[in-house]
């Protein structure tokens, strides 16, 4: 049984789907083959009309053939329909009217006029319609100044219903465009976020290395010049490290140039760390958001790099909190652990609002956990609020 019901959904999708593509086709043949069997049983009837049986049916499938070719033709297979009907009608007045079947197929046409997505064609398609409906009443025998309004009618509600879902079809169609449009503008937006913040890190690990070849550099030329005149191969040997130094240092020094905006010069200040939590937190809470700072574990040593990240991770959680979740309370807690620091930013606030511009700040913070092979989660916190959890592992780059 449970193998038999996506096969029927297949079947019952596929039918729906022919029906749809299919449907008015198998009408329109249908209402031909129903007009010449009226026309044929009806021939003896008052009001049948007086033309010869053969023109009378080949009239009919004329009509009605042109309406097949609505898909490769959509403006002139319906007006050709209704030029053809009001053309009859002068041949014979009654012949339009009597077939029953023309009614509905008449109705088709000035449904697929308004349905036109030019507006131009369908305002023509309209005249065409009204026009080749008050011939035919005009032509009737009989008529009565009454049918000359309420014959045409029908027709005129058929077209404005057309009219009024090629509206509705537009509209959903612009919608789905700018959903697309937001969606590219969301990718975009996040791709470049992703680039800005991995040129931010790359720029922050390139200050750290190249303040650390400073530091050997300096070191080796020091150790140099310190040494004996009998230990002048040694000398000669460390003069060389430091040439290669010196010129790595300066290599260094162009990449951070290169990675580096226009007229964003080189870091002068100390790389901010986890000791300096306390300054970002007094900072957050003159801002408006208290944050109590818990420390769990044996606080350690870290990596500079890592040192920064982490301190980039807490400041980016205290920002999305502050501008972001309408908190009016933050708790920052550090965990210590045996191969890991957890970092965990939790406030009482609503969570980010679509579309305000906190996904991107979680990307930052993303790439930065991805370079230590980390992991990171944000989402709502369990008693309410919204929480962001960040594992970073100790043994990366220790």
């Amino acid at each position: 049984m449970r193998r038999e019901k996506p096969q029927y959904v297949r079947v019952v999708r596929h039918a729906w789907s022919l029906a749809r593509r299919y449907g008015l086709d198998v009408l329109i043949i249908l209402l031909t083959i129903t007009s010449t069997v009226e026309l044929a049983v009806g021939r003896g009837a008052p009001d049948a009309p007086r033309t010869a049986l053969w023109f009378d049916v080949l009239a009919v499938v004329i009509m009605a053939v042109s309406l097949l070719a609505r898909r490769q033709f959509p403006f002139a297979a319906p007006a050709v329909y209704w030029l053809l009907a009001g053309a009859f009608s002068f041949a014979d007045g009654s012949l339009i009217p009597f077939v029953k079947s023309i009614y509905v197929l008449g109705m088709a046409a000035a449904f697929l006029m308004g349905n036109l997505r030019d507006a131009r064609k369908s305002g023509l398609g309209l005249v065409i319609v009204l026009g080749g409906a008050v011939s035919i009443a005009a032509n009737i025998p009989t008529h009565t100044v009454g049918e000359l309004v309420f014959i045409p009618l029908p027709f005129g509600i058929s077209w404005f219903a057309g009219f009024v879902l090629r509206e509705r079809a537009a509209q959903a169609e612009a919608a789905e465009g700018r959903a697309a449009r937001a969606e590219l503008e969301r990718d975009g937006a996040a791709r470049l976020a992703v680039a800005e913040e991995r040129a931010r890190i790359a720029r922050e690990l390139h200050d750290i290395v190249a303040h650390s070849v400073s530091v050997m550099v300096l070191q080796v030329g020091a150790v140099r010049h310190g040494l004996p005149d009998a230990l002048a191969r040694q000398r000669d040997a460390l003069q060389g490290v430091e040439e290669v130094g010196r010129t790595a240092l300066n290599e260094m020094r162009r990449l951070l140039a290169a990675t580096r905006p226009d007229g964003d010069g080189a870091e002068l200040t100390p790389s901010p760390g986890l000791d300096d939590l306390d300054p970002l937190v007094d900072a957050t809470a003159r801002a408006g958001l208290p944050v109590l700072l818990q420390i769990e574990g044996q606080r350690v040593a870290l990596p500079r790099a890592l040192d920064l990240s982490a301190y980039r991770i807490v400041q980016e959680g205290l920002t999305n909190a502050l501008k972001h979740a309408h908190a009016t309370r933050a708790d920052l807690t550090l965990s210590y652990r045996t191969s890991e620091l957890q970092i965990e930013v939790r406030d009482d606030g609503c969570g980010p609002a679509p579309g305000d511009g906190l996904g991107h700040g979680l990307v930052g913070i993303r790439e930065r956990v991805k370079i230590y092979g980390g992991e990171m989660a944000a989402g709502p916190a369990a008693g309410g609020g919204f929480a962001l959890t960040a594992r970073l592992p100790l043994g990366q780059g220790q």
